[in-house]
Order: C-alpha cells, then sequence, then structure tokens
C-alpha cells in the first residue's frame, strides 16, 4: 500500500474537509486531482503556520458575534413585551396573522436591534393576547420575548 500525502484543503470537498482543514489522501488523488485544480496544497511548515493564524482570527471573530448576540439578548430581555395592533373580528379573531417580519419590525422599532426575521419562532396566532416568541441570534444564543396582540 503506498504512502499517505498530507495537504492543506483551500477549497471546501464534500466527504474531504472544509477550506483549511489538514487531510491524509492517497498521493494519486493528490497528484492527480488536487493539486492541478488548486483544490489543496502540500503541506509545508509554513502554511500550517498560516493555516493555525486564520483559525485563530475566525475563532476570535466568532467569539465576538457571540458576545453581541448575548448583549442583543440582554437588550431585548429588558423590554417586557412588544405590542402588534390588528384588526379584530367577532370573538377577538384576527384578520390574517402575525407574521415573523412584523415582529422583526416591531423589534427594530422599539429596541432599535436589527433582528433576521429568519430566526423568529413564533405560535400559530389568531386571536389577541399574549404570546412567546423565540429569537434566534446565535447558534446556542436564543431570546424569548412576550408578544401581545391588541385590536387597532
Amino acid at each position: 500500500m503506498a504512502k499517505r500525502i498530507q495537504l492543506v484543503l483551500t477549497q471546501d470537498i464534500i466527504k474531504l474537509g472544509k477550506s483549511g482543514d489538514l487531510v491524509e489522501v492517497a498521493p494519486g488523488y493528490a497528484r492527480n486531482y488536487l493539486i492541478p485544480k488548486s483544490l489543496a496544497t502540500r503541506a509545508t511548515p509554513a502554511i500550517l503556520k498560516q493555516v493555525e493564524r486564520r483559525r485563530e482570527i475566525e475563532r476570535q471573530r466568532q467569539l465576538e458575534l457571540k458576545q453581541q448576540a448575548q448583549e442583543q439578548k440582554a437588550a431585548l430581555e429588558k423590554v417586557e413585551s412588544f405590542q402588534i395592533a390588528k384588526q379584530v373580528g367577532e370573538a377577538e379573531a384576527i384578520f390574517g396573522t402575525v407574521t415573523t417580519q412584523e415582529v422583526a419590525e416591531v423589534i427594530q422599532q422599539i429596541a432599535g436591534l436589527e433582528v433576521d426575521r429568519r430566526g423568529i419562532t413564533i405560535p400559530d396566532i389568531s386571536k389577541l393576547g399574549t404570546y412567546e416568541a423565540e429569537i434566534k441570534l446565535y447558534t446556542d444564543v436564543t431570546a424569548k420575548v412576550s408578544i401581545q396582540v391588541v385590536a387597532s
């Protein structure tokens, strides 16, 4: 069996690894496919140091993003509840529904925070009342806010 070659990937490759990963592959795969197509480079000490620096910079950036998400969570939970006014019909049933876009706009107006509507999870709202919504700010940072639906 042939000796395996260590390479550093320059692009994400499915079933092999992400950009910057150190991988061991067969010599033919490296020589005939990965290196000619500039998908990987040979692992030298200088390239390994460069990859480690990039990983450290990315780790610092992720820490900073998590810290910002924690601050946003604290600011969102400081506000008691957000009010959304909707038209009401019989038996306190609202016309239409409360959308994540409306919740994001209300948060922008009241708290002054930019929240991605795709990270907002709300229950099915069809009547007046108070509901809980979850807002995913980061991978493991979620804030719970109270939404009060009132008649306009």
